[in-house]
């Protein structure tokens, strides 16, 4: 049984996966108005709780990495850390972006994911299909909405933190040149970030829970 924690924004998840009959038992986002604290630790346990499981339960652990907001990030992955050290666990982190990403990869355009960043700023990661497989395109990068259109050269495919208003200024800048995602395709879900915790942990590979640590854009 996987436990997957993603506290990367103030879009929160969590997601319970049985990945040996390959189900979701349970599964929730919400937003959070930087109160991860106090709301995170409660809905774990009722998640737990609704399946009659406890900690001990659990097989592995998931967390977002980021990017994401300092407190945020720092709280899911105390959390992460926490059970995973104290119950023995097997920890996989993955990027927050790769997990906005994952959904839309049966798609062939390239990928534009998007975090909000405040100031008017954006986290985004770039990716791509490639021989058949899809990668991810140089870093992640910290960007306006402008300056992240105005690198892309073909048609491309928005998806993640993006608001009506977003919406409208990537449609200005780059006309039928970008694809922007429904509202409910772009909701990043704790369900996909525990499946690619999954790939990870079914090879063996997974993070030492002593020095995994976030990922930031800039400096907290």
């Amino acid at each position: 049984m996987l436990l997957a924690i993603d506290t990367a924004t103030r879009l929160a998840g969590l997601a319970l996966y049985d990945q040996v009959r390959g189900r979701f038992l349970g599964e929730e986002a919400w937003y959070s108005a930087d109160s991860h604290t106090v709301e995170l630790t409660p809905r774990l346990v009722r998640m737990l709780d609704q399946q009659g499981l406890a900690p001990a339960d659990l097989d592995g652990l998931v967390v977002s990495l980021g990017p994401g907001s300092y407190t945020g990030l720092r709280i899911g992955l105390s959390v992460a850390k926490g059970l995973a050290l104290s119950l023995a666990l097997p920890l996989v982190g993955v990027p927050t972006l790769d997990v906005v990403a994952e959904p839309h990869k049966e798609q062939r355009l390239p990928i534009c994911a998007l975090l909000q960043a405040g100031r008017r700023r954006f986290c985004a990661g770039h990716y791509y299909r490639y021989r058949g497989r899809w990668r991810r395109r140089g870093v992640f990068q910290l960007a306006t909405l402008e300056e992240i259109c105005d690198q892309l050269v073909e048609p491309t495919l928005f998806c993640g933190e993006i608001e009506a208003g977003h919406a409208e200024r990537i449609r200005e800048r780059l006309g039928t040149d970008a694809v922007v995602a429904q509202p409910a395709a772009s909701l990043r879900r704790a369900g996909y970030l525990a499946e690619l915790g999954w790939q990870r942990l079914s090879r063996g590979d997974a993070d030492d829970a002593n020095q995994l640590s976030p990922i930031y854009l800039r400096q907290p």
